[in-house]
């Protein structure tokens, strides 16, 4: 890990069109190489937060940087080389016939030669442990390997940033841990958001808490950890009887 800024988030703010804010002047800088978790109570902010990292929504003011590249729409084809948002549900990311063809796509148009894009899909498939599984329909596996696949998808594309929103939600406990050992295994910056403590202890030394909007505590794991009142506070605890 070095000290450069890979994700900078000054002063963000966004509102929904209802009118509900959702992020109200975040401030968040990401180290290249780190691994730092999002964590909160529902309606925190905290998928909001991770969809402006390779802009699928916009702030209404504030900024975000990539790499020092503003994250603006003529910059966009850019960012999203560098950052990979791996979204909850691996059905909202799969879409194509073949296992293959969902890996392949990000690559495809990129403008690759078929020659690389079958490298790429062969390398991120070893990466996720699904090397065979190239003809198999997406939509016929197990959860666990959807999540896989989908995580495929991404990193055929080679980013700088793995943006992964609640990757453990409905997964068994021998699922959720053979996911957080392939992403232990991953030598890249990640931002992930995760209401699942274990996971967040297991691969983030980092943590985020955010509160309505903003930022309530960000700091060393382990010592956000042990402060219970700061996890009730934040949503990640149950208040005492």
């Amino acid at each position: 890990m070095n000290d450069t800024p890979v994700i900078h988030l000054d002063n963000l703010n966004y509102t929904y069109p209802d009118g509900r804010k959702a992020l109200d002047g975040v401030n968040l800088s990401v180290n290249c190489g780190e691994s730092v978790a999002v964590a909160g109570a529902n309606g925190a902010g905290k998928s909001t937060l991770l969809l402006h990292l390779n802009g699928i929504i916009h702030g209404s003011n504030g900024a975000v940087k990539v790499t020092g590249l503003p994250v603006t729409a003529a910059n966009l084809k850019t960012v999203r080389a560098k950052v990979g948002v791996v979204f909850q549900n691996p059905d909202d990311q799969l879409f194509c016939p073949e296992v293959f063809d969902d890996v392949a796509f990000g690559p495809i148009n990129m403008g690759l030669p078929k020659a690389e894009v079958r490298q790429r899909v062969a390398e991120s498939l070893q990466a996720v442990g699904l090397s065979g599984f190239e003809r198999r329909s997406s939509h016929h596996l197990s959860l666990g390997e959807k999540k896989r696949v989908a995580l495929a998808s991404v990193l055929s594309m080679r980013p700088e940033v793995l943006a992964l929103d609640e990757p453990s939600s409905n997964l068994d406990p021998a699922a959720k841990w053979s996911l957080i050992r392939l992403l232990q295994s991953l030598d890249i910056t990640k931002v992930i958001v995760s209401h699942d403590l274990e996971l967040i202890e297991a691969l983030c030394p980092r943590l985020v808490i955010m509160k309505q909007g903003k930022v309530l505590a960000d700091g060393a794991t382990r010592a956000i950890m042990a402060d219970r009142d700061l996890l009730v506070a934040g949503g990640l605890a149950a208040p005492p009887r």
